[in-house]
């Protein structure tokens, strides 16, 4: 741990969602639902979205004051995940979050133990795009660390834990 206390650790919450990430739960999206893509970005993740024909909410608006769409689909700040689970428990609509898999160990991810939260795993991991100030950095390059798992609620999903191929 020698010269751990001298690291300056910046909180980092933007990094932007890529189409392949909706592209693997595709096919467990309704198409006859609004999606509000809740967590607004650099944009490019509610159009993504569109393009794979879903009809699409998303606007740069407060997902902790708003209620739009009959679905929410995100990939939300890391650093305010309780917050959104919150959230989400209030407002008791269908979603998916794209979130880091460690969150299932939190104790505000136990409470949806028995209300039917629902997992798919990836096949493999995802890369995100990193923006600071709006743009991707120069030496960036896309390999994240950690896996996600897509958090579902009253998705209707086949099994409580769908692993993609």
């Amino acid at each position: 741990m020698a010269g751990f206390h001298t690291k300056k650790w910046l909180k980092h919450d933007d990094y932007m969602t890529p189409k392949s990430a909706w592209e693997n739960i595709n096919d467990y999206l309704p198409s006859d639902k609004v999606i509000w893509e809740c967590f607004y970005g650099d944009g490019a993740s509610g159009s993504h979205l569109s393009v794979l024909g879903f009809d699409v909410i998303h606007e740069p608006i407060d997902f902790f004051k708003e209620d739009k769409g009959d679905i929410l689909v995100s990939n939300p700040p890391f650093s305010l995940s309780k917050e959104v689970m919150d959230r989400l428990y209030e407002l008791d609509k269908p979603f998916v979050m794209l979130m880091p898999q460690a969150k299932i160990n939190t104790s505000y991810m136990r409470r949806w133990r028995d209300k039917g939260l629902q997992i798919i795993i990836p096949r493999k991991r995802i890369h995100f795009d990193k923006k600071v100030d709006g743009e991707t950095p120069e030496d960036y390059v896309s390999k994240c660390n950690f896996d996600c798992f897509y958090y579902c609620y009253k998705m209707n999903l086949p099994t409580d834990m769908v692993w993609l191929e």
